[in-house]
């Protein structure tokens, strides 16, 4: 199942020409998938507190396609394409609303990690009960 989650291009966001600087879309990706957690009720400052659970990006592969700029309201989805163990990757693009189209496009490997001492552990139960559903 897609997650879709709206963003709109602030002036913060661009560059000197009025374009989305590159490394922003990486912000978009992050927090749509900060919010794809959150529709399963997982805020990840209670998994560090509660659960000793971090998630970090192990590796990110990004294809621009064409340019997002100042006031464009733009679409992310992300999607679980694997769930492993201590891993997962997501599968996320940003479409332009209006047209709908695609204009980036990112395979994010995210590992699971003892907060405490910053090695692999395995995804929560009950995370990955969620995850499987979809």
């Amino acid at each position: 199942m897609k997650f879709s989650w709206p963003v709109r291009v602030y002036y913060e966001d661009t560059d000197s020409g009025g374009v989305v600087y590159y490394a922003n879309y990486l912000k978009f990706f992050e927090r749509a998938r900060t919010e794809f957690l959150r529709q399963f009720k997982v805020e990840q400052d209670l998994l560090i507190k509660e659960q000793d659970v971090i998630f970090a990006v192990r590796n990110i592969n990004v294809d621009y396609h064409k340019p997002a700029v100042f006031n464009d309201l733009l679409t992310v989805t992300t999607e679980v394409i694997e769930l492993n163990k201590a891993s997962l990757v997501f599968q996320q693009t940003i479409y332009r609303e209006n047209d709908e189209t695609m204009l980036c496009q990112a395979s994010c490997k995210v590992a699971c990690l003892k907060a405490t001492q910053m090695k692999p552990r395995p995804i929560p139960d009950s995370l990955v009960q969620h995850l499987s559903q979809e």
